[in-house]
């Protein structure tokens, strides 16, 4: 038996509960792997509310996890061998089964705790920068949110790959000076980001923008985006989905380029390999840091969730499990 963390309805953190229950039972071409840390990722809390996913209740939430193979089954994997891994069914849980393409081999002078901060926003941020956008030292880019997991991510590749001018966006003003420390040359609010961007770039606009946020986020960001220039869409934290009209693209030969690592885990789970080694790399180098808040145990979920829905974290929210 094991702990895991179920939910039976939708709505607010008390509906998270700790419960016994079996270990999985792992099918041909999976690994089951006890887990050391889980991340909490904004797309959890989506989907406790039920504005992301309509799942079959109990369900357990959680999109990655750092830990130990228990069984490799018929894969390469071994027992004892340290990994990441996107679980196929949450990762709140002590122990997970995971697609065999969805785990990666840790190397050992990675912690645990990094590990497990690391999966979703930094192979996200990586696949961004570097497939889809295809940033060039040249761009001057704007990187929403910038102070959360992603945007942080994305600020530190970006001044890790020389793209020109970074200009990042906080909803919250203090966290300008943590948001500068990870590479960002200019950081605005969002009401004003807009007309800074213009004034930053003498009117042309940014040449790539990632957007998370959409809602309003959406329509401003094409205000300010030049000529030839990308937008990349890629979640939308404000609940609200951005308009955007044919007349914005066709005769300013912009690009607008959706990407979601979620689809790629299921329809084209063998991209996430590379984008993976590329971020270990850069760890071990010491070249990005993945910044921590805050470790919670698995029976203080509940709290773990509340922090992240305040906003007032600074880095990565765990889960010991």
């Amino acid at each position: 038996m094991m702990k895991a963390i179920r939910q039976y309805e939708f709505g607010k953190a008390d509906v998270l509960m700790m419960e016994e229950m079996p270990l999985p039972v792992i099918a041909q071409n999976e690994v089951l792997i006890r887990g050391a840390y889980t991340s909490i990722n904004y797309a959890d809390i989506k989907s406790r509310i039920g504005s992301k996913a309509k799942g079959t209740f109990p369900f357990t939430l959680g999109l990655d996890i750092a830990g130990f193979v228990e069984d490799g089954g018929n894969t390469r994997f071994k027992k004892g061998d340290r990994v990441i891994a996107f679980p196929k069914a949450g990762s709140y849980a002590e122990y997970v089964a995971a697609q065999k393409e969805l785990v990666f081999l840790l190397p050992e002078a990675i912690s645990l705790e990094q590990a497990a901060a690391m999966p979703t926003v930094s192979i996200l941020a990586y696949m961004l920068l570097h497939d889809i956008a295809r940033v060039t030292p040249n761009d001057t880019i704007v990187i929403h949110s910038a102070a959360g997991g992603v945007g942080s991510m994305l600020t530190q590749f970006a001044k890790l790959f020389g793209v020109r001018k970074i200009i990042a966006t906080v909803g919250d003003r203090k966290k300008t000076d943590y948001v500068k420390s990870l590479g960002a040359d200019i950081v605005c609010h969002y009401d004003i980001f807009a007309e800074s961007v213009l004034e930053e770039t003498e009117g042309k606009g940014a040449t790539v923008i990632f957007d998370s946020v959409a809602g309003d986020i959406t329509q401003k960001s094409l205000a300010c985006l030049a000529n030839y220039g990308t937008l990349v869409q890629f979640g939308n934290s404000s609940g609200k989905n951005g308009q955007i009209s044919t007349s914005d693209v066709h005769s300013s030969c912009r690009n607008i380029k959706g990407f979601s690592l979620g689809t790629t885990r299921k329809e084209d789970p063998k991209r996430l390999a590379p984008a993976a080694m590329k971020v270990f790399d850069y760890l071990l180098a010491g070249k990005v840091h993945i910044p921590i808040a805050e470790v919670f145990e698995l029976k203080d979920v509940q709290y773990a969730h509340q922090l992240m829905e305040s906003r007032m974290h600074q880095g990565k929210i765990l889960l010991k499990l």
